[in-house]
């Protein structure tokens, strides 16, 4: 008699286990092509709606350009001589008896044939001439902005012929300046401009100036693609801390004076003689009693016919620098429209002139 071994069935547990990480691949496979395709979607959707709603856009944001000019037009009869930081435009409350107040800026609807809502508008204008001209800028102006700036003797006179150099056609560099031979030896190579500033970025190219002086130290967003190595300065020091930047003191448009009733107090000190103190007492002066600027209360005069003696605590040095390079009335704008519509969103942006109260030019508008 022969004894066999007992039999052993095969573990189905294996097969099963298997099975359940093909089905498990399997789904991860899909939802990754489910997902891609929603999002190739969503791409070719909004696409549509673009496309669908360019035409609205572009009429709306011309809309909204046009707003613009005709408020600025109109502040032009009724500021008396003064542009504020009460005014509609600037973003204040604007007078009680003009026309334009109670007008919502941030929320202006389009209306169509029908009365219906094709278009909300956010319209923001900021006064140009609320900053000194990098253009026109001498090397006294230069000096001052680097002195607010906080940047040391030695640099700044780099700086302030470096700039020159950029602006000026010729091809010879003024002492301690850059022309296009020391810019093409830079990583990577190239030229100066050698003519006016269109956006002010530019200096970000310009021998010595570093992000942080052209930006500030605390202020974000700075482009990468200009954060490059301080050649003038040794790698091991820390650079210095800037409390306002290149940017917050000069605009590459402007009427050519600076509106003392919207600049800034540190765009009052890069007025020649003009102090910390003697910026401070002028501008407790403009915000009125209430000592908050953009509001009903705010004092408005003339800069000339010795108004600014009416100012407690400016010397004189101060007030004729204030006469000398200031201005009360502002004459280019930059107008950003925020157009939505039916949840599409775009932004235009325009550059505008006024020479008059009819005649407002745009003189760039773009959208982005």
């Amino acid at each position: 008699m022969k004894l066999r071994p007992p039999t052993r069935e095969p573990y189905a547990g294996a097969d099963s286990g298997i099975a359940l990480i093909i089905v498990l691949i399997i789904v991860v496979v899909l939802g990754m092509l489910a997902a891609a395709f929603a999002y190739a979607m969503k791409v070719e959707t909004t696409l549509a709606r673009h496309t669908t709603y360019n035409s609205d856009m572009d009429w709306a944001g011309r809309s909204g350009v046009e707003v613009a000019k005709w408020v600025l037009g109109v502040e032009t009869q009724e500021s008396r001589g003064v542009d504020s930081l009460k005014l509609k435009s600037m973003g204040g409350p604007g007078d009680t008896n003009s026309i334009l107040y109670g007008l919502d800026l941030k929320n202006y609807q389009v209306t169509g044939p029908l009365g219906d809502i094709v278009a909300t508008l956010s319209i923001d204008i900021q006064d140009m001439d609320r900053k000194f001209n990098i253009n026109t800028a001498d090397k006294l102006i230069l000096d001052e902005a680097l002195t607010v700036i906080g940047v040391d003797a030695a640099e700044a006179s780099t700086i302030v012929s470096s700039v020159i150099d950029w602006r000026d056609r010729g091809s010879d560099s003024t002492a301690g300046g850059a022309e296009s031979q020391y810019y093409e030896s830079q990583d990577p190579p190239y030229f100066a401009k050698d003519g006016p500033i269109d956006d002010l970025s530019e200096l970000l190219l310009v021998k010595g100036v570093t992000p942080a002086i052209y930006y500030g130290s605390g202020a974000g967003g700075q482009r990468a693609v200009f954060n490059r190595q301080n050649s003038l300065r040794n790698s091991v020091f820390e650079e210095p801390t800037y409390p306002v930047g290149l940017v917050n003191l000069f605009t590459p448009i402007s009427g050519g004076r600076v509106n003392i009733y919207t600049a800034d107090s540190s765009v009052l000190q890069v007025f020649p003689g003009v102090l910390a103190d003697d910026a401070d007492a002028w501008i407790a002066f403009r915000n009125g009693p209430d000592n908050a600027p953009g509001t009903l209360d705010d004092v408005v005069m003339p800069v000339g016919g010795g108004g600014l003696a009416q100012v407690p605590g400016m010397r004189p040095e101060a007030m004729q620098a204030l006469q000398a390079y200031g201005t009360s009335q502002s004459r280019c704008f930059e107008a950003r429209i925020s157009v939505d519509v039916r949840g599409t969103k775009r932004e235009y942006i325009a550059i505008l002139r006024r020479n008059g109260p009819k005649d407002v030019q745009t003189l760039n508008l773009h959208w982005k």
